[in-house]
């Protein structure tokens, strides 16, 4: 408790708020519970191999007329019979239907595999995408709370001016309006810095009454350009755990689609067992003894079967194309997939690129608005501008600085996915 105490006082970084997630989040549990399953569904296709051995145990109570097992005549006679069995059976050719199950059920415990390890990373995507927001949304309450504090010393002044006559009450009233926009938008920074925060912590399964703290991504940098997104794409696209997924599920539904196939073919099996019986008529003075008629009753028998299949209704060729149409969802899914991840590679490179020169143009523009803004204020003190035009540049002002927090941090969530696509893990184990 000690150390989960000390370490919950410590800024989370994205990395470790991503390694927690991709164990506790609740879909990724449930993905493993699929592959358990998967791994259920692999070891009964392997014992379908196996012989399937039975064995049987009865006993029989008549009264009244029945057949006397010994003299195979008419009895009224009360008797007591029992009779014992093991038997063993095994097919031995049934269309290849075992063999290609056995493939499937391969293929997709390698499906499931597959699934969980994208979920693992979109979970751990969508907690980057939300950890990013959290910090925009803190980055604002940092900016919201100086402009509040520039605010109040500008009120404070304006008061202070008002009462020796170089400002008029008109001033007084913008700069108490100004100032409690100013605390308005700081309370409402930090409401939807909270939600962010709650989000964050139910896509980790964090607890919910526990602190959470965050801070800054470190910088990453990926050297790519839109001439990249071909080659990026061909390389993405071999380890990529969807397209990977959609390979197996294909895979898994041709091997079922020739096991449906196999079942319009014949079927031999064959088997064998031992069988015996011991019969008594009830208040009778003399009988067999028990250990007697076991030896003398047992028999082996032997058998071959072969099923030949004639009419069955159309349920089988039914089955064979729902499973063909099964194998064209899947082949239309892969290539959904392949499109799929080359639009995101195609559209992140552009949204980096973007982000990267729309930072530049950003803290120009944001150093441009904060010397504008100080020569205001500058001229609102010596009588040379309005109180109006002050709060006018200070909006500008802080809407370019939000601007360039949410430029900056676009970069560096859109450079973070280009790294993943390039091969670069989102989160490590």
């Amino acid at each position: 408790m000690v150390c989960s105490t000390a370490h919950a006082q410590q800024p989370w970084t994205a990395d470790q708020c991503m390694q927690y997630a991709v164990i506790h989040n609740h879909d990724v549990r449930l993905l493993h519970l699929n592959i358990e399953d998967y791994k259920a569904e692999r070891t009964s296709a392997v014992g379908t191999f196996l012989p399937a051995v039975e064995g049987s145990v009865g006993a029989q109570y008549n009264f009244g007329r029945a057949i006397n097992p010994e003299t195979n005549t008419y009895t009224n006679v009360s008797t007591f019979s029992n009779s014992y069995g093991l038997g063993a059976s095994l097919p031995v050719f049934e269309g290849f239907r075992r063999y290609n199950n056995l493939l499937a059920a391969k293929a997709n415990l390698l499906m499931g595999k597959s699934r969980l390890e994208a979920q693992k990373d979109a979970t751990a995507q969508r907690v980057l995408e939300t950890y990013v927001l959290a910090l925009y949304h803190k980055g604002c309450i940092d900016i919201a709370a100086q402009k509040r504090t520039e605010s109040e010393m500008l009120l404070h002044q304006t008061q202070v001016m008002a009462e020796v006559g170089q400002k008029g009450e008109a001033d007084v009233a913008l700069m108490r309006a100004t100032y409690a926009a100013d605390d308005f938008e700081l309370t409402r920074q930090q409401g939807l810095y909270d939600q962010a925060m709650l989000t964050l912590k139910q896509l980790m399964n964090f607890p919910i009454g526990d602190t959470l703290r965050i801070t800054a991504p470190e910088d990453v940098t990926a050297d790519l350009s839109a001439a990249d997104a071909t080659a990026l794409y061909e390389q993405a696209r071999h380890y990529n755990p969807d397209i990977r997924g959609a390979e197996y599920s294909l895979l898994s539904a041709r091997y079922a689609y020739r096991s449906s196939r196999g079942a319009l073919l014949p079927s031999l099996s064959v088997g064998a067992g031992v069988s015996t019986s011991f019969f008594k008529q009830l208040h009778a003075p003399h009988s067999a003894s028990f250990k007697d008629q076991l030896r003398n009753n047992a028999g082996q028998y032997l058998y071959a079967t072969l099923s030949i299949p004639l009419f069955n209704r159309l349920s089988t060729l039914a089955n064979v194309r729902r499973q063909r149409n099964n194998v064209r969802r899947a082949e239309e899914e892969l290539a959904y997939r392949h499109s799929e991840l080359q639009r995101l590679i195609y559209e992140t490179i552009t949204d980096q690129e973007n982000s990267r020169k729309e930072t530049e143009k950003m803290r120009a523009k944001v150093e441009s608005d904060s010397i504008a803004s100080r020569l205001t204020v500058r001229k609102y003190e010596e009588g040379l501008a309005s109180a109006v035009e002050v709060q006018t540049q200070a909006v500008v002002l802080i809407q370019s600085k939000a601007q360039l927090l949410q430029c900056q941090l676009t970069h560096l969530y859109k450079t973070r996915m280009l790294n993943y696509y390039k091969g670069i893990p989102l989160w490590t184990e």
